[in-house]
């Protein structure tokens, strides 16, 4: 690939997402790139999602893990390219490109084994697997929908990975909003997370220039919404909060703020960390998230910061991004 046509795709990725406006336009510029190839990890140090005291996360655009007790310690690196990585149980999920323009989504065992492969259309943005390491959920970018002004949106998919039935878009879903039944074709959803039952879950949803937290249900194929101002939502272990990145003023044109979202009371906590986080945080443990902040050139690093808005932010992992707890 030349410079020039290089440069190119990254000012498409990029003015596209800007216009979607709620959306990770640096970290999707950040794949239009090559990936360095790190040599595989072997032996005693190779990568696996084995349950443990490690985190996982993307370096250099490949699946590798760290220590809990010492993140910004040795890093083991695996040769898997992924550009986003998630994992429960001994499962995990890692989209990765297939050609220089078509991506999957690939099923891994705690060995990184691919036991599952889905061809998915446009660039990799999130990335989920349930607590039970059942249901998996991703969501790419993709171009062609007429009804955006860019002809530039998401998709957002699930695969329950114990019966192989997929939803290749949540669009399909029946919408229920503010109490009523509703229908646009501008509906968009993307950043899934799951509750503890394998079924419901909380997603984004974006219509009429309006972003909302919504519950799904998978079986029945519904989405209801819940509050406004809620952009990729990540549930809390205990299944009470969400942690998710609220537009500052209602308008992504000035930023995110990581926030968290009490269920019961729907109260809202902003956290310590005032930069904007263009993310979908992960829980580290019932008191800590992590998340992705990139630097003035983009590169990304992973910082962390309490739940209940104490502290300050934290440097959790440098020179990488894509976060999950593997303990």
């Amino acid at each position: 690939m030349t410079a020039m046509s290089t440069r190119a795709k990254i000012g498409v990725v990029v003015a596209s997402a800007v216009l979607l406006g709620s959306v990770a336009a640096g970290y999707v510029a950040m794949a239009a790139e090559p990936a360095p190839t790190p040599p595989p990890a072997s032996g005693d140090q190779a990568v696996t999602l084995t349950p443990g005291p490690r985190l996982l996360a993307i370096t250099d655009r490949h699946l590798s893990t760290v220590a809990t007790a010492d993140p910004t310690g040795p890093r083991t690196v695996s040769g898997l390219e992924c550009l986003r990585v998630y994992a429960a149980a001994g499962t995990g999920v890692c989209l990765k490109p297939e050609t220089a323009w078509s991506y999957q989504v690939v099923v891994l065992d705690a060995a990184l084994r691919q036991t599952r492969t889905v061809g998915v259309p446009g660039l990799p943005n999130r990335a989920r697997v349930s607590a039970s390491g059942r249901m998996v959920s991703w969501t790419t970018f993709v171009g062609g929908d007429s009804y955006t002004a860019s002809g530039f949106s998401t998709r957002t998919g699930i695969l329950d990975t114990t019966t192989g039935a997929t939803v290749t878009s949540l669009e399909e879903f029946a919408v229920t909003r503010d109490g009523r039944s509703y229908r646009s074709p501008d509906v968009n959803y993307w950043g899934v997370t799951f509750t503890a039952d394998d079924n419901r879950f909380y997603a984004t949803m974006s219509t009429a220039g309006k972003r909302y937290l919504v519950r799904g249900d998978v079986a029945a194929r519904t989405v209801e919404t819940v509050k406004e101002n809620v952009e990729c939502p990540s549930l809390s272990p205990d299944g009470t909060r969400i942690a998710f990145k609220e537009a500052v003023d209602a308008d992504p044109a000035k930023g995110w703020r990581l926030s968290v979202l009490d269920l019961a009371s729907m109260r809202v906590t902003a956290t310590a960390e005032t930069s904007s986080v263009d993310d979908q945080a992960a829980w580290l443990d019932g008191r800590t998230l992590a998340y992705t902040r990139r630097q003035s050139d983009g590169q990304p690093d992973v910082w962390s910061v309490p739940a209940d808005g104490s502290g300050t932010p934290k440097l959790t992992i440098p020179g990488a991004e894509s976060p999950a707890p593997l303990s």
